[in-house]
């Protein structure tokens, strides 16, 4: 895949403190019904330590138990591929699919939709087998130094009537709250954090590039470094 570098001028992070980031996972489902493109947000709860009361897409840490979930479908070559695209570490399969596998987990867990053929077992980790063929990769952040939480963030897209989702069955959490479908190409006046809005403008000129959304796309990677904040492609 192609590769590159550019800097981004936000405000500087806050001082650095040995905060390692944990890997999470979040999704955007599409909703292309109606000649538009809508994606799913929600409000985090009050009760979050990181982030709370601002809207985002559902998402989460990974779990250590989300390598062993079963999946019916894998991921798309290129967004594996491009899952272990990651310098200086070796990130083998098993944790790239987790990272997958955790955003389908969160989806479920915070907006009651589930991504895959349904399980009748009853000690089932989900009451689904998750799907994993249609997920793009869409982006990567980490959280800057500086905040007592840090997060390896990897962002996934999928469409709705690819995932045969009803739009209108999506259901609030405890974690996620006010869950409402809004307008891709509208800028929110719903309060969201800074990489959240990047990620939406990324999301926009991906659509307008090409509205299938290749799985092969370049992918934009951000990342604070001696107080700037980097976009390169993996």
């Amino acid at each position: 895949m192609t590769s590159g570098r550019e800097s981004v001028a936000l405000a500087p992070a806050s001082p650095e403190r040995r905060v390692r980031p944990r890997d999470a996972a979040s999704i955007m489902l599409l909703d292309r019904d109606g000649g538009g493109v809508r994606v799913l947000m929600g409000r985090r709860s009050s009760a979050h330590v990181f982030m709370p009361d601002l809207y985002v897409f559902p998402g989460g840490r990974r779990d250590p138990t989300d390598h062993r979930l079963a999946f019916s479908t894998d991921l798309h070559p290129a967004v594996l591929q491009a899952l272990k695209c990651v310098e200086g570490q070796s990130v083998s399969d098993a944790r790239a699919r987790a990272l997958a596998l955790a955003a389908l987990r969160e989806l479920y867990e915070e907006a009651g939709v589930p991504l895959g053929t349904p399980l009748a077992e009853a000690e089932a980790p989900l009451p689904f087998l998750p799907d994993l063929a249609n997920l793009r990769y869409m982006a990567r952040a980490i959280t800057p130094p500086g905040h007592s939480r840090r997060f390896d963030t990897r962002f996934f897209a999928i469409f709705a009537d690819e995932a045969k989702v009803d739009p209108s069955r999506v259901l609030e959490s405890r974690e996620l709250q006010d869950l409402q479908w809004i307008d891709v190409n509208d800028l929110p006046s719903l309060r969201i954090p800074d990489i959240t809005a990047i990620i939406l403008s990324d999301l926009r000129s991906g659509l307008e590039a090409d509205p299938s959304l290749p799985y092969g796309r370049s992918v934009p990677f951000y990342f604070t470094r001696r107080g700037r904040f980097i976009r390169t492609l993996l």
